[in-house]
């Protein structure tokens, strides 16, 4: 049987690899999306004050500490039993909207779009953001580092960093924004929403405007029907910050919606002792392995399971493209109708970069209700907590998933167990049969693998926007390990394997 290794794999945080065996045909057996790395910050929290968990979490990856800063906080709320003020609320939200700009912006320019810009197969040399920089012009290059640069300016001023914000606490925040803040603050918000719309015309005409892109976009090859989920607020419309967790079935039929701090009724986590990262399933389904449809308790959770699983954006300009989003993907054979009404579903792995250009200019939009809001400045940002910690929940939408913190306490506050289940945990089983499947759909008897081939393969990860640095906590932490041992010729002597 010949292996095919992809390690590392490339653009994205953390570690990963690939591993494709082949059959004596020449097609592909079998595929593994391997983590081989245990980071374990569930272990490391225990016995770390409840109040720390905002400040110590963010820390475990550069890539997103707000989504951890304002889901620990939640979790400390709940814990305490104390429900912060509105602007506390807001201010938090607010940060978070320009938290979503930069990260998408990172992804969609950085990541992703190398793959689309330069081309699936272009040298791997050009295939980067250097490549799209000198491709695109530096202009454009001048505005992805200026939206980054606004949204972490945002970041600095409420969250007291422009990376490992530090503000948030218990009952609230520890500093609010002057009314001169609040008005740079409104003018980059402004700016962030040109900026989405001007990526979103970048896309139409980049790779809508490519019909050989939008035949990789729609075709087979990329493509899973499983659940979705996402949060959603009181209309059912996408919510980041607070609301509740909507699950739709791959028809499009929304199963339920439950509130955050009831995760272990819905969600359950399968082990395989070949990596160290979970793989969460709905459990009023059951794990069925790694398939798709109906029947199989494998969901998904990115932006565009989030535009799945809810019925609407809340902002006008984002509502008109989650409007052209799918009219365009979703034909009428393609709809699905259930005794709500009809309801639509799009399974196009490849077309989450799309929506996450529609989170991007809600996030923008929204960026600027709330820096326009006449509470925003209000001085009441804390409510001191007045009962005994216990135990809580807290709940966002990471970018690349529904992000859940569960913390246990003593009478003092001090954590005795800790439970995360991260955006990329959620997502680790579609991921891995999206890896399969492009893999024996694109390697196949008497194919050539070439190094473009390989990278057409880590587009089916990449899409999901992977972050493995923060996602690694399977136990009891058995290590994938192969030895391989040869002869002083090279020639293979024996090959040893531990759980791989």
């Amino acid at each position: 049987m010949q292996r095919i290794s992809i390690d590392p794999i490339t653009r994205l945080e953390g570690h990963g690899k690939v591993e494709i065996f082949l059959n004596e045909a020449g097609d592909v057996a079998n595929a593994y999306f391997q983590i081989p790395e245990l980071r374990g910050f569930e272990r490391f929290c225990v016995g770390r004050p409840v109040e720390e968990m905002p400040i110590l979490t963010n820390r475990i990856c550069g890539v997103c500490p707000e989504a951890h800063h304002m889901a620990a906080a939640k979790a400390g709320d709940a814990v305490y039993h104390v429900d912060p003020p509105p602007t506390a609320k807001k201010l938090r939200e607010l940060l978070y909207s320009a938290f979503y700009v930069t990260d998408h912006t990172t992804h969609f320019y950085a990541l992703g779009g190398p793959d689309f810009i330069m081309g699936p197969t272009a040298p791997v040399a050009e295939r980067n953001i250097l490549g799209v920089i000198h491709k695109v012009g530096l202009e454009i290059g001048g505005k992805v580092i200026q939206a980054r640069k606004y949204g972490h300016t945002v970041i600095e001023m409420i969250g007291g960093r422009k990376v490992h914000p530090c503000t948030s606490i218990p009952g609230g925040l520890t500093k609010g924004i002057t009314e001169e803040q609040r008005k740079e603050i409104e003018q980059m918000g402004h700016w962030a929403v040109e900026f989405a719309q001007f990526s979103l015309k970048l896309f139409d005409d980049i790779v809508l405007g490519n019909q050989a892109y939008v035949d990789l976009v729609v075709g087979d090859t990329y493509s899973h029907r499983t659940y979705y989920m996402g949060m959603v607020d009181a209309n059912k419309h996408v919510n980041f910050y607070d609301g509740k967790i909507s699950i739709v079935a791959p028809d499009g039929e929304r199963i339920g919606m439950y509130d955050p701090r009831d995760y272990t009724d819905w969600i359950a986590e399968h082990v395989e002792p070949w990596t160290y990262l979970k793989f969460p399933y709905l459990k009023k389904i059951g794990w069925k392995g790694f398939v798709d449809g109906k029947d199989s308790g494998v969901y998904c959770a990115t932006p565009l399971s989030r535009l799945n699983a809810a019925d609407g954006m809340a902002t006008p300009r984002a509502q008109e493209e989650y409007e052209r989003f799918y009219a365009t993907l979703v034909t009428e054979e393609a709809k699905r109708y259930t005794a709500t009404g009809d309801t639509k579903v799009v399974h196009h792995r490849l077309a989450t970069h799309w929506a996450r250009l529609v989170e991007l200019l809600y996030a923008a939009e929204r960026w600027v209700e709330l820096a326009t809001d006449p509470e925003i400045t209000s001085p009441q940002i804390h409510t001191v907590p007045q009962e005994a910690p216990t135990e809580g929940v807290g709940c966002v939408e990471a970018p690349r998933g529904t992000l859940t913190h569960h913390y246990w306490t003593d009478e003092r506050g001090i954590l005795t167990s800790v439970n995360l289940i991260v955006g990329t945990t959620n997502n680790y089983a579609p991921i891995t049969m999206s890896i399969k499947k492009a893999a024996q759909q694109l390697i196949q008897h008497g194919t050539v693998v070439t190094e473009g081939l390989l990278n057409q393969i880590e587009m089916a990860f990449r899409a999901y926007d992977p972050c493995f640095g923060c996602a690694t906590h399977s136990l009891p932490g058995q290590m994938p390990l192969e030895v391989i041992i040869r002869d002083m010729a090279g020639n293979t002597v024996d090959v040893l394997h531990q759980h791989c």
